[in-house]
């Protein structure tokens, strides 16, 4: 099974660190600057099927946001990323999801991600991210690129909802497409039985 995330946030939360650390545990401490949009693929087992994880890192800066808009609709997940220490990151969580309200499609599944939670700066309580989560519906976790906290686990969390999601999409079209073929042949009986009353 073949999966597309996108990450989305500001520029500098560290979207490319998280990353990094997930697809080749590696990571920088210089600020890597995203320019437009790159991806990495990763392939896992998740509960024993293998999925086939292409991950889309995107810009924050504002002059890269048309280019990530068109991003949006071919995305089955996205995480959703701030950075406990920078407040403006987390209020601009709001602008991010009427982003994908408006430009993805209505059954993405998104995970929000606290990063840099080993600051000891932080100005975004845990609280205020589990709360924010909870508002959305959403999963919710804290990570830190540098420390490997709870990375594989978001990246884990949003691939399992998304494979699901994809899952639950196949058996609709699926039973649809069996229902037409029903409906189909219904009307076909019925038009032969009226043929034959009308002949009799």
């Amino acid at each position: 099974m073949h999966v597309k995330l996108l990450m989305l946030g500001d520029s500098g939360v560290g979207k490319t660190c998280l990353l990094l650390r997930y697809a080749y545990d590696s990571f920088s401490p210089l600020f890597l600057t995203t320019i437009g949009i790159d991806f990495k693929i990763k392939e896992v087992e998740l509960d024993g099927l293998p999925v086939k994880l292409q991950i889309w890192d995107t810009a924050g800066q504002e002059r890269f946001r048309t280019i990530t808009v068109s991003y949006f609709k071919g995305a089955h997940g996205i995480i959703l990323v701030y950075d406990v220490s920078e407040r403006d990151s987390f209020e601009n969580i709001e602008h991010w999801v009427q982003q994908i309200r408006e430009h993805a499609h209505k059954r993405v599944r998104l995970v929000l991600v606290g990063n840099k939670c080993d600051k000891e700066s932080r100005v975004v309580s845990t609280t205020e991210g589990e709360e924010l989560a909870q508002r959305y519906g959403v999963s919710f976790f804290e990570t830190s690129a540098k420390s490997n906290k709870n990375v594989d686990e978001c990246y884990a969390a949003i691939a399992r909802q998304t494979r699901d999601s994809l899952i639950e999409l196949e058996d609709e079209r699926r039973k649809a497409q069996e229902m037409a073929v029903k409906t189909l042949v219904d009307q076909r009986r019925e038009k032969r039985g009226r043929g034959r009353r009308c002949c009799g």
